[in-house]
């Protein structure tokens, strides 16, 4: 943590478990251990899904304030931005990590410029993506994925989705109680607009429905992934507010 670099990146389209998951990276950036962590946020790093994108900006602008970037109205922009940070980084001596709670097409656009300023920099061994969903794979764009999996450190984890494969499952329908977890006002208000915001997406216009959220529980399934590159060792929804709620 004291010389990395961690990009948490969603895509935010259809699925609303990116709400859920940015409430649930928020918590972590609360907890004494990793109030210093070296992060940014990306909104908007979709792929070639077709449906309606779920309007994030709100919840980044509570949870993160001014850091995250929104690819989705600043691609080039946000591609810009963050590939300068990375670079910086690394000719630091850093390495890079991406948690993927999306697809693989920004990363792609980051890396390729990289190389590109710095041809002397290993991308292979000092940019490493995560990723837990075969879905994002399918709807990257082939050569994107093909990109990434060949000229960064890949990993390719359990799905975040499930309990017991692996890593932590953090899908659950029956998970209500997460307010008797949330003491501090700051933080209960970001769950509250994670979720909030989930529900007036859901489903809606064509967007994918999220059954665990409809039947009003929780959904950040991409959250694995952090807890994945920071080594956090939890089991479940439940595991996670006990660890990072009160």
């Amino acid at each position: 943590m004291e010389k990395d670099l961690l990009l948490v990146q969603y895509d935010c389209k259809t699925d609303v478990d990116d709400l859920h998951s940015v409430a649930a990276f928020r918590s972590l950036l609360a907890h004494p251990a990793y109030q210093n962590l070296n992060y940014h946020a990306v909104a908007g790093t979709y792929g070639t899904q077709d449906g309606l994108y779920v309007p994030p900006n709100a919840l980044l602008a509570l949870a993160f304030d001014t850091e995250w970037s929104d690819a989705h109205a600043e691609r080039e922009e946000a591609v810009d931005y963050v590939m300068e940070r990375a670079l910086a980084l690394l000719r630091a001596g850093g390495d890079v990590w991406i948690a993927e709670a999306g697809q693989s097409d920004f990363s792609a656009a980051v890396v390729r410029i990289i190389q590109a300023k710095a041809p002397g920099i290993d991308t292979k061994e000092r940019v490493h993506v995560v990723q837990h969903s075969d879905w994002n794979e399918q709807v990257t764009t082939p050569e994107d994925l093909q990109f990434v999996q060949q000229q960064t450190d890949y990993h390719k984890i359990p799905d975040g989705n499930a309990v017991g494969n692996g890593t932590p499952g953090f899908r659950d329908p029956e998970f209500t109680g997460w307010q008797e977890y949330m003491p501090d006002e700051g933080l209960a208000e970001v769950w509250q607009l994670a979720i909030d915001l989930g529900n007036q997406y859901n489903g809606k216009d064509g967007r994918y429905n999220n059954e665990a959220v409809a039947a009003g529980g929780l959904d950040f399934s991409d959250f694995a992934e952090v807890c994945w590159i920071l080594g956090i060792e939890l089991e479940d929804t439940r595991g996670f507010f006990e660890t990072f709620g009160r």
